[in-house]
């Protein structure tokens, strides 16, 4: 059974969690390539707390849409926890959201290595709390997925609401 095969869908359940709190969330996809946001906005009324969707593939497109440091991308890879943070917090900021959310993969067929094989991905989780509070917050969590390229891509897309939804209900208990 698909563990995010749920009625309803997460994507519905972030949306009015988000909505009913009155926050907003901003996207930085990788390897999803606009899965998240295709999900996002699967739901009508979206607009009420979807602010963007990023979609920065390369390298340069990560130094120049979200200023990804380039000595993180040469010590790290893109594919890695440091620069998911970076993108996760940045998506936040850049939009001046409450949420950032971001995606990082290793899709497949080809590019996995021994250290990040095919189906190696990460979520990264950006909450912007008041200024001076000193509680915003940014984590990422590895994930290994089965599959062809579209699973990979799908269940990756899938896990970065499940995790966003996760954090917001923790923020608020």
């Amino acid at each position: 059974m698909d563990e995010f095969a749920e009625d309803p869908p997460v994507e519905a359940r972030v949306g009015d969690l988000l909505r009913d709190r009155g926050e907003t969330v901003a996207v930085a996809e990788t390897a999803t390539g606009g899965l998240v946001g295709a999900l996002l906005t699967s739901a009508p009324g979206a607009s009420d707390y979807l602010d963007r969707v990023v979609v920065p593939y390369d390298y340069d497109a990560l130094r120049t849409t979200l200023a990804v440091a380039r000595e993180t991308l040469d010590e790290h890879g893109a594919v890695s926890e440091p620069v998911t943070r970076d993108l996760a917090r940045a998506a936040r900021d850049t939009a001046d959201a409450t949420w950032g959310i971001a995606t990082a993969g290793v899709a497949g067929p080809g590019g996995g290595t021994e250290e990040k094989p095919v189906g190696t991905c990460f979520v990264g989780v950006a909450y912007a709390a008041p200024w001076e509070s000193g509680d915003s917050t940014a984590t990422v969590s590895r994930y290994e997925f089965d599959g062809d390229r579209a699973a990979v891509r799908e269940r990756l897309a899938r896990r970065a609401l499940a995790d966003l939804e996760r954090a917001a209900r923790e923020r608020s208990e």
